[in-house]
C-alpha cells in the first residue's frame, strides 16, 4: 500500500511542479493553448491526485492495526472515487480551458 499511496503522491507532485500542462487520460495531451492559466490547471491537478492519495495512505496505516478495516476504507474509496475523479478533472478542465 505504501507504494500506491505513494504513486498517488507523487502523481500529484508532479503534476503541481510540471511547467507544461498535465494530462489526466492515458495516450491524450492537452496543450497549452487550450488552457487560459496552465499554472492554476496543474496546481489543481496536483490537489486533486494528493487528496485522492490520502485515504491510500490512511488504510495503510490503519492496516497495520486492523486490515479489515483498512481494506473496507480502501474499497468503499475506490467506489467512490473513481468517478468522482473524472467529474472533478472535468471541472478542472473546464474551469481553465480557453
Amino acid at each position: 500500500m505504501i507504494l500506491c499511496s505513494a504513486l498517488f503522491t507523487g502523481i500529484g507532485i508532479y503534476a503541481w511542479r510540471r511547467d507544461k500542462p498535465m494530462w489526466f487520460w492515458s495516450g491524450s495531451r492537452v496543450e497549452e493553448d487550450e488552457l487560459t492559466n496552465i499554472a492554476a490547471y496543474n496546481r489543481a491537478n496536483g490537489i486533486m491526485w494528493i487528496v485522492y492519495s490520502l485515504p491510500y495512505w490512511v488504510s495503510t496505516f490503519i492496516g497495520i492495526e486492523d486490515m479489515e478495516l483498512a481494506t473496507d476504507i480502501l474499497l468503499g474509496w475506490v467506489l467512490v472515487s473513481i468517478p468522482l475523479l473524472i467529474l472533478v478533472y472535468r471541472w478542472i478542465y473546464n474551469k481553465y480551458s480557453v
